[in-house]
């Protein structure tokens, strides 16, 4: 029984170092490019403006703070992007749109779920963590953040920068950022998300010739290619002396990312 339970935690372990790769979900390609309406985040700004603490090297959130009334305004903005079609909106707007609700599902999955040491502890006993778990319905599909991320995100804006602004709630992963996702500000938010990813300890760690990465660059290695290519990506937001790949190891805090 000892031998069998073992190997069930090697499974689970292996799940979970094992990323999902960009699998295109074709329904959601579909825009409205000559639609010029937005769509209002304010409730997610609100809920980042009261619970989100920022830190030099790290944003944390204020799980333990979040009234009855908190979590009401959250449900009901994700209710609210639930109800409507992002496909009738432009690209711009759809990429607010996907980020703003993946971040938002990820805390409420947090908050239902109160107190936890980590994500990963949630999902099922062969899970690691709940990406897989269909979270809310649009346009009659069940959807994941995994397929928010993997099907929608990645392959749709192929742009590597998509993993510095969605968040999974851990020490390890690039910051919450303290802004809503709009139209208007994601080219500076994806920018402003990988220089502060990049630049922290926690995504680029340089000890004498020796580089400890984020395992997201070792997890998501086809998004930013090879050993040459990932060098460039880093230096181009690097500040002071560049980084040379020569010794890589990697390393993921998936500690909650809780405020006290």
């Amino acid at each position: 029984m000892r031998i069998i339970f073992t190997l069930l935690l090697l499974l689970v372990s292996a799940t979970g170092s094992a990323a999902p790769k960009a699998e295109l979900w074709p329904y959601w390609q579909q825009s409205n490019e000559a639609n010029t309406a937005t769509i209002d985040h304010s409730l997610w700004q609100h809920t980042l403006n009261k619970y989100l603490v920022l830190h030099p090297q790290q944003t944390l959130f204020r799980y333990h703070a979040v009234s009855s009334n908190g979590k009401y305004d959250l449900d009901r903005y994700i209710r609210k992007l639930a109800a409507t079609d992002p496909r009738s909106y432009s690209k711009d707007e759809q990429f607010a749109y996907w980020v703003n609700l993946y971040n938002a599902l990820t805390v409420q999955l947090i908050l239902d779920n109160y107190p936890l040491k980590s994500i990963t502890k949630l999902g099922g006993f062969f899970s690691f963590g709940p990406w897989d778990e269909k979270l809310l319905t649009i346009n009659n599909n069940a959807l994941s953040l995994n397929d928010i991320e993997h099907r929608i995100l990645r392959p749709i804006w192929q742009d590597a920068r998509i993993h510095y602004v969605v968040n999974c709630a851990s020490l390890g992963c690039p910051d919450l950022q303290p802004e809503a996702f709009t139209a208007d500000n994601s080219e500076k938010l994806l920018e402003q998300s990988a220089s502060r990813f990049i630049n922290s300890t926690k995504g680029v760690k340089v000890t004498g010739s020796k580089v400890l990465l984020s395992s997201i660059y070792n997890w998501y290695s086809i998004d930013f290619g090879n050993k040459s290519m990932l060098q460039n990506h880093l230096n181009q937001y690097r500040k002071g002396k560049h980084v040379e790949l020569n010794s890589i190891s990697y390393d993921y805090d998936w500690t909650l990312n809780e405020a006290r």
